[in-house]
């Protein structure tokens, strides 16, 4: 693993804090790309630009914050469309994308837990029903230090509510599975993002990230059909064969159109 990188460190804290939607938001809004991630945190945790209610909600923000995102780096894309106004709508399912590039458990948890529980027709998610999954995370030497009973709790609470916060899940007690759609901009977000890290457009429909939003390979193809018939982007299959050209070079550059 190298230096700052976090993608495969299991994180209670980041998850315990929350999803932290609104504060990203706030703080990537007035972002100061001549200036350090330190700095740009530091003058928020300084001024309280985000209106926290404590000092304590104030320090976590900072530290979640510098943990989860790499403003000045690969993640200008998510900073420049706050910047821009982009809708939450159309910003959430990108911020989530971007979370799990360093969040392993939370990636994780949607694509190889969440993922199933929805593929095999689950009626409900209770946080309780995570435990065995969690508890697996600390038999295969993926945390560092064993969970107390109350951290595993509290981590499968946090899990859960941050999928609802995305809208993956509904309700409040009894979360259950809605009819979650990813918007059409995002979607093309998320296509050329991995198109820039593999131009293959087979390697792309099957890319595992799409489980973050529920979708199976099946999902994005029909998505890309229907978004080549109303001439957004230009997508053909021939047996085993497909074609896939979309209208920007890199995400960045989608963004910048989308803020346009």
């Amino acid at each position: 693993m190298k230096s700052g990188d976090r993608s495969s460190v299991v994180s209670s804290f980041t998850i315990i804090k929350g999803s932290m939607i609104d504060e990203t938001y706030a703080v990537f809004r007035s972002w100061n790309f001549a200036r350090s991630r330190e700095e740009n945190l530091g003058e928020m945790k300084q001024t309280n630009s985000i209106g926290a209610a404590s000092e304590n909600w104030l320090r976590d923000v900072y530290k979640v914050l510098h943990r989860r995102f790499d403003p000045n780096g690969r993640d200008r894309a998510l900073v420049e469309l706050a910047q821009a106004g982009a809708s939450y709508a159309i910003w959430k399912p990108i911020l989530l994308w971007h979370m799990t590039r360093d969040e392993f458990l939370l990636r994780d948890f949607i694509t190889r837990w969440l993922f199933n529980q929805h593929r095999d027709g689950a009626l409900r998610v209770r946080s309780v029903d995570l435990h065995p999954y969690l508890l697996s995370l600390v038999q295969d030497g993926l945390v560092e230090e064993e969970w107390k009973q109350s951290t595993l709790e509290r981590v499968a609470a946090g899990l859960v509510r941050i999928a609802a916060d995305f809208e993956l899940l509904s309700g409040s007690q009894a979360r259950t599975f809605g009819s979650y759609h990813l918007p059409d901009d995002s979607f093309l977000y998320l296509l050329h993002a991995f198109m820039e890290t593999s131009p293959n457009a087979y390697e792309v429909v099957h890319n595992d990230d799409w489980k973050l939003f529920l979708m199976d390979a099946d999902d994005v193809e029909r998505e890309l059909f229907r978004l080549h018939q109303f001439r957004r982007l230009h997508y053909e299959t021939a047996g085993s064969l497909a074609q896939l050209s979309l209208p920007c070079d890199s995400a960045l550059a989608y963004a910048r159109e989308l803020a346009a």
